[in-house]
């Protein structure tokens, strides 16, 4: 076979999959699972930002994700939760939020940092920094400002999930990276 194609062939990641609990998770945001009914606000509550812009919830319905991404995204001026209607077992793949501050000189910032389309500069993940999560019932996962997401990814045909985030976050707040610019596709091991 010829070697420059070779070279083009992705190299294949298990991720073996973490269950989602709020310890779990802490790097990347919480885990929320249900609390009484009357309970006052607390940490076990999402704490979120939606400073930014108009807050969006809605349903999405997403069909054929099968448990494979090549691609990660982050959103630099929202928290964001996503969980299944049913609470049915979806995955996320997620890397720690890569944010640069940009009031460091440009000595002090990582050659290997890039500018988004909305502003913003920041360092992609590393494949070695993947990671995915298992969320199982009912409980959603609050991503923090930044947070690298792929997903969510199941097994089911189709699932319906909810999202809240801003009005605007995926027309002008969506950065994505391309794994296949480290050769790189993931695919998850339950």
């Amino acid at each position: 076979m010829d070697s420059s194609y070779e070279a083009k062939i992705p190299r294949t990641v298990m991720l073996k999959a973490i269950d989602a609990t709020p310890d779990s998770f802490k790097e990347f945001g919480q885990v929320i699972g249900v609390s009484p009914d009357g309970e006052e606000f607390g940490p076990h509550d999402a704490q979120l930002d939606l400073t930014r812009g108009i807050p969006r919830f809605y349903i999405m319905h997403l069909e054929d994700r099968k448990l494979k991404f090549r691609t990660i995204t982050h959103h630099a001026s929202v928290t964001q939760c996503l969980g299944s209607i049913g609470g049915e077992t979806w995955y996320l793949g997620v890397a720690k939020a890569s944010i640069l501050d940009i009031t460091k000189s440009k000595d002090e910032m990582d050659l290997k940092s890039m500018q988004s389309a909305s502003g913003h500069y920041y360092v992609p993940p590393h494949p070695d920094e993947v990671c995915v999560f298992r969320v199982d019932g009912s409980k959603f996962l609050k991503l923090n400002v930044g947070t690298w997401h792929a997903g969510p990814l199941f097994k089911s045909k189709s699932i319906d999930f909810y999202n809240l985030e801003l009005s605007n976050t995926n027309v002008v707040d969506h950065t994505t990276h391309d794994f296949r610019k480290d050769g790189v596709v993931f695919l998850v091991d339950e």
